[in-house]
């Protein structure tokens, strides 16, 4: 493998404004509750993890590692009239109907050279009903952060540069908890929301110096839309735009066709920064997926990244073979 050195510059760039760096997930689409906290339990009662392997064959390259179980009330109440952890041969209750209530743990770490971070979140979201097609959903979450720096696995390019002198060879942690905020408008077929990330911008962290001045608030713009384009094949699309005062925006785009609620094929784009290639299957309440990510334009590194992603759904639900309705994101 080749070892991945930080020269000046790139490491000015991670310790200076930018330290706080932004977690991109390509199947964005399957994860929406870690960018808004109001798509808690969206999708139901679940368990969804995926495991994100950038720049390969570079050592210490970046790793990400993510777990969430999110669960809705409606779920739990089926639950405990049967006393089994089993509800109904279809979906008894509409997910647009009634006021509803989920909630959500995730624990997400992610490690890229001397640095590591974990970052653990409590999420509440609640559905209003507006009208019988369209939901309002508003959520919140606390979040609890942990940066780490090891100096002992620093390498610079000049050695004795005083800019780095006092991280090399220390042992380096700043801790942080914050707020998120978030809504979303959602129907059938569609979603569209707004969420605030970090809208403390750090006031509540404490630790060592290296990360000072590095926090801000994040904007997170989601929507996704899906449609059956046969008795066999659907399409779905989603995006989300994302911007805070540091790194500015980023933009990401995604398409997939899905056959019989089953298999899914697609492609997707980061602006100036990769394409992707995603893929996946359905069986029973597992969906496993993989996405392929090129860079290109901006990124640093030019190398391939590959993620991994897993989904459980806690209680059965019998999945029509499409037909007019299309039931993944």
């Amino acid at each position: 493998m080749k070892k991945l050195t930080l020269s000046i510059c790139f490491l000015l760039s991670v310790l200076g404004v930018s330290a706080q760096n932004r977690k991109h997930i390509a199947n964005f689409s399957l994860f929406q509750q870690y960018f808004n906290p109001a798509l808690t339990g969206y999708e139901g009662s679940m368990v969804k993890t995926f495991y994100r392997n950038q720049w390969t064959g570079f050592e210490d390259a970046p790793r990400t590692i993510f777990a969430s179980v999110e669960l809705d009330q409606a779920d739990l109440s089926a639950w405990r009239k049967a006393d089994v952890l089993k509800t109904r041969e279809t979906d008894a209750y509409s997910r647009q109907a009634g006021a509803k209530h989920a909630w959500g743990l995730s624990v997400l770490h992610d490690s890229f050279g001397p640095f590591a971070q974990t970052q653990v979140n409590l999420s509440y979201g609640s559905r209003i009903r507006l009208s019988e097609s369209l939901s309002l959903r508003v959520g919140v979450a606390t979040t609890y952060d942990i940066q780490r720096l090891n100096g002992n696995k620093l390498v610079v390019d000049q050695e004795g540069d005083q800019e780095f002198a006092g991280y090399l060879g220390t042992e380096n942690r700043v801790s942080k908890f914050d707020v998120n905020l978030g809504a979303m408008l959602t129907g059938e077929d569609f979603y569209v929301g707004y969420a605030l990330q970090d809208i403390t911008k750090g006031a509540l962290s404490s630790g060592d110096a290296f990360m000072e001045g590095t926090y801000t608030i994040q904007h997170v713009v989601q929507a996704g839309y899906r449609t059956a384009l046969s008795e066999q094949v659907g399409l779905v699309a989603n995006g989300i735009f994302r911007y805070d005062s540091h790194q500015k925006e980023t933009t990401e785009v995604q398409a997939k066709a899905v056959f019989q609620n089953i298999i899914w094929a697609g492609a997707g784009y980061r602006h100036n920064l990769a394409y992707t290639l995603n893929a996946g299957l359905r069986l029973n309440q597992f969906r496993v997926g993989y996405v392929h990510e090129i860079p290109t334009g901006d990124a640093a590194i030019k190398r391939n990244t590959s993620e991994f992603m897993v989904t459980y759904n806690l209680l059965p639900v019998k999945y029509p073979k499409l037909g007019k309705k299309v039931t993944m994101w």
